[in-house]
C-alpha cells in the first residue's frame, strides 16, 4: 500500500508516518494541497491519500476536488481536528472514501487504509476483466 498523508502539522504526520511505517505501509508525506498533487501528479504509485481539512493554502475540500478530477483511482480519506456535519456531507459529496475526526485512533485509520486499499484493487481487478473481455471480442 503506498499512501500519502497530507498535513500541515509536522510533527502529527512524523508520529502517524512511524506507526504506519511499523505495519509495512509506504508512506509519502505533504504538508499542503499542493504538494500532494505534485507528489501524485509524479507517477508515485499513490493509491490513498490521507487529507487534513484546514490546511493554508489550497484547502483540504479543494484539494479533495482537485484530486478526484485528475487522479479519480485514488481514495482520499479525510483526517480533520474540525469536524462538522456539514464538511462531512461536502467531502462525501466531493467524493472522499471516508472522513475521520482527530484525534483518531491509529488502529481505526489503519482499518480505514485498508478498505480503502481494497476497493483500489477491486477496481483494478475490475478494469482488468473488462479489459480481458474486450480484447477476446476482437478476435
Amino acid at each position: 500500500m503506498n499512501v500519502l498523508l497530507v498535513d500541515d502539522e509536522a510533527p502529527f504526520i512524523d508520529t502517524v508516518t512511524k506507526r504506519l511505517v511499523k505495519r509495512g505501509i509506504r508512506v509519502f508525506t505533504a504538508l499542503s494541497g499542493d504538494e500532494a498533487l505534485g507528489l501524485l501528479a509524479g507517477d508515485s504509485g499513490i493509491e490513498i491519500v490521507v487529507l487534513d481539512i484546514r490546511m493554508p493554502g489550497l484547502s483540504g475540500h479543494d484539494t479533495l476536488a482537485e484530486i478526484k478530477r485528475r487522479f479519480p483511482s485514488v481514495e482520499v480519506i479525510i483526517l480533520t481536528g474540525h469536524s462538522t456535519v456539514e464538511s462531512a456531507i461536502k467531502t462525501k459529496r466531493l467524493g472522499a472514501f471516508d472522513y475521520l475526526g482527530k484525534p483518531c485512533d491509529i488502529e481505526e485509520l489503519i482499518t480505514k487504509i485498508q478498505e480503502a486499499f481494497g476497493r483500489v484493487r477491486h477496481r483494478e481487478e475490475a478494469d482488468r476483466d473488462d479489459a480481458s473481455r474486450k480484447g477476446g471480442q476482437d478476435e
